[in-house]
């Protein structure tokens, strides 16, 4: 024990967390969460602790903890060679087969695979891409991005920017002049009660319509989207959504960049999100699914239509003035090939789809009855539930009263890890893939159970 205290003393002294409240951590407000071991849907934290992780780490581990197989590739591939980089056409055997095991499962007409390390790294790279490919059509003007509000791709400048949530905007001076927003296909959160889906999408594209028009289409490259948002609120769009916004961005000769991220690899019961909605994407986003975190890798999926535009610049221009060190590392690639494995030979894209069904009716039988919850949604294994402090009229709670981070908690103390979405009193599930009934049969009585805690 006197371990793990120095640990947490050192944790509080020298430890700067991601979206965490800095101060308040400092100071020992917070608890210093050390977690040790995993196997499955459970990880274990330093005091033996056993917790069943409803969100797969942030929805990344989707093959589950404790993969021998997964392991074991990144050890041979350390002891084989642990790194070499992918400047100037140098690749390794697992680089290499990954691009190809990659682009068997992408939707047709994608061409190459970039590797990166994160799914904010991967953004930046298409943002530069799309930026270049218009460069090199004499088209200089034709650079801004749309993305959409509750949009989540990730935290960097660029990437920042797209994200459309304000905790990644406040004091940070984003977002910059290049990105631009509409409305997000956020059916429960429609200002007009009255509409129907049909009219939300028509609503939804005639917005986006609307933004081009004042914008210019000549001014706008891509419109980038998640297939369903994610940490916006979990929220699949409504029926006919991404038919819409297509026909307006072929119309106006704007890319279509699909973030993945979270989507990739069997999340929404299908192999890529793109396919589950029908989306024909010019570039694609992965990381999450893609080594299920085992190690950091990311990529970008290049559509036919924009790689032979690239071709054709570095013919003009040169080699083409863009990489990481880590690109393609070669722990990471060995680690993405053991998984995609796993996930065929364990039946995870399939478990996905069926389990999700059952996770989101098993909710829906456990707590849609009561009166604070508004909405129970998902697909395939993402399930969201938001709270509302009246259901008729859809009133929502005042945000300080905390009541998403206070079911959270409620869930913690019942063995349970879920998440507390931002902007809205939403608490979000993506456990890993391989999630059984028995198990999610665990997480909606805990989930009972906590709302019962903090709603009565």
């Amino acid at each position: 024990m006197l371990t793990n205290d120095q640990l947490a003393q050192w944790d509080r002294e020298n430890f700067f967390h991601p979206s965490t409240h800095l101060a308040q951590h400092a100071r020992g407000e917070t608890p210093s969460r050390i977690i040790t071991g995993g196997k499955g849907v459970f990880i274990e934290d330093r005091d033996g602790k056993q917790l069943l992780d409803a969100f797969a780490g942030l929805y990344c581990v989707n093959v589950g903890y404790g993969r021998p197989e997964i392991a074991q590739a990144i050890a041979d591939q350390a002891r084989e060679l642990a790194y070499y980089h992918a400047y100037v056409g140098h690749g390794t055997e697992a680089s290499i087969t990954l691009a190809k095991m990659i682009l068997d499962r992408a939707p047709k007409g994608m061409s190459k695979v970039y590797f990166g390390l994160s799914g904010s790294d991967a953004n930046e790279t298409n943002v530069k891409l799309v930026w270049y490919y218009n460069n090199i059509l004499g088209r200089p003007e034709k650079k801004k991005i749309i993305s959409r509000w509750r949009g989540y791709h990730g935290s960097g400048l660029m990437t920042g920017s797209l994200t459309g949530l304000e905790l990644f905007h406040k004091k940070f001076d984003l977002p910059l002049a290049q990105v631009v927003h509409t409305e997000a296909p956020y059916y429960y959160r429609r200002e007009d009660l009255s509409m129907s889906e049909a009219d939300f999408v028509a609503h939804c594209a005639a917005e986006l319509e609307a933004l081009i028009s004042r914008e210019g289409a000549d001014t706008i490259a891509a419109f980038i989207g998640e297939p369903a948002l994610g940490t916006g609120g979990l929220v699949p769009p409504p029926a006919g959504y991404w038919e819409a916004i297509q026909a307006v961005l072929a119309k106006h000769d704007i890319l279509l960049i699909a973030d993945e991220v979270v989507t990739g690899f069997g999340r929404l019961g299908t192999m890529m999100g793109s396919d589950h909605y029908g989306l024909r994407p010019d570039i694609i986003t992965i990381a999450k699914g893609l080594t299920s975190a085992y190690a950091p890798l990311s990529g970008s999926i290049v559509g036919d239509r924009v790689w032979k535009v690239l071709e054709q610049g570095t013919d003009e221009f040169g080699a083409i003035g863009h990489g990481w060190t880590y690109s393609a590392h070669p722990i990471g690639a060995a680690a993405g090939v053991a998984n995609l494995k796993l996930v065929d030979e364990l039946g995870l894209v399939k478990n996905a789809g069926e389990t999700g069904a059952y996770l989101k009716k098993a909710m829906t039988e456990a707590i849609g009855d009561h009166p604070n919850v508004g909405d129970i949604r998902g697909e395939g294994l993402l399930c969201a539930v938001e709270f509302v402090a009246e259901r008729d009229g859809r009133v929502y709670f005042d945000a300080a009263e905390k009541v998403g981070a206070r079911v959270a908690a409620a869930l913690l103390a019942e063995g349970v890890i879920a998440r507390a979405m931002p902007q809205g009193d939403i608490i979000g599930f993506a456990p890993p893939l391989c999630i059984t009934p028995a198990e999610v049969d665990r997480v909606t009585a805990a989930m009972a159970s906590a709302v019962k805690s903090v709603l009565g």
